[in-house]
This record gives C-alpha cells, sequence and structure tokens, in this order.
C-alpha cells in the first residue's frame, strides 16, 4: 500500500508551493516545490500530479491512496473530468476548464490502482499537515 498526502498553498503575490508526503512499506519520502503567478488551486493539483509521479517511479505495484483537503481536485477526479473530456474541455456553461494543462496532465497520470480520499485540512491528520508544512516549504523557496 502506497500512501499520499497533498497540499497546495497559494500566498499574496500569487505565490505558491506544494506539497506531498509519500509513504509505502520501505520509505517515507517528502516532495516540494513552488511556484510564482500561481493560485491555490494549481497548487492542489501540482502536488497531486507530483505525488503521481513519485508513485510510479519508486514502486510498480501495489494500491495507491491519495491523500487531498482539495474538494476541487476530489470533484475534478471523481465527478467533474468525464464530461469535460466529452464537452473537449469545456465546462457545464460551456466555458474554458480552469487549469486545463494539468487536469489533462492528471488524466494521463491516472492509475486504476489510484484511489482518491478527501480528509479535512488542518484538522489533526499528520500526514495533511505535514503537506502542509511542506507546500509552505515550497512558498519559501520563492521569497
Amino acid at each position: 500500500m502506497i500512501t499520499i498526502y497533498t497540499d497546495g498553498a497559494c500566498r499574496k503575490g500569487m505565490i505558491g508551493g506544494w506539497g506531498v508526503l509519500y509513504e509505502d512499506d520501505e520509505q517515507t519520502i517528502e516532495l516540494y516545490g513552488g511556484a510564482t503567478a500561481t493560485t491555490n488551486n494549481r497548487m492542489e493539483l501540482t502536488a497531486v500530479l507530483e505525488g503521481l509521479r513519485l508513485a510510479r517511479q519508486e514502486s510498480s505495484v501495489g494500491d495507491i491512496v491519495i491523500y487531498t483537503d482539495s474538494r476541487y481536485v476530489c470533484n475534478g477526479l471523481t465527478d467533474w473530468m468525464t464530461n469535460w473530456k466529452k464537452n473537449n474541455w469545456q465546462t457545464a456553461n460551456k466555458t474554458p476548464v480552469l487549469n486545463k494543462d494539468l487536469w489533462m496532465d492528471l488524466d494521463a497520470a491516472m492509475m486504476s490502482r489510484v484511489r482518491l480520499a478527501w480528509v479535512k485540512g488542518h484538522n489533526g491528520c499528520e500526514g495533511n499537515e505535514k503537506a502542509d508544512e511542506l507546500a509552505n516549504k515550497g512558498c519559501d523557496l520563492i521569497v
């Protein structure tokens, strides 16, 4: 079993960070990075994408559970994406999907052995708290 906690952060001035806490039976890996001119949603998506990339590098077997405190990510991956793809990456209102580039990358990176789980942010979940800390370290890289 692979467990991945992800989080994104964004500060004034559109300085963002993403964090990933990756755990499997043999190791724990912490990843983080930052970006300018970004949004919190982009950083949430980037964290999940980086977590999936790491899972592909580190292990080719086992179920993967990705924990995120972002309803945007959960809803996008589990509910909205199917229709976006049917509608040529447009919303039900016929407007372009925001962050289409990252959604398309996530669509390509998803694997059948991945399960997404929502966790309430800043509520004492150790993995989520660590991912938040890492996302803020990502912001600090930019400052």
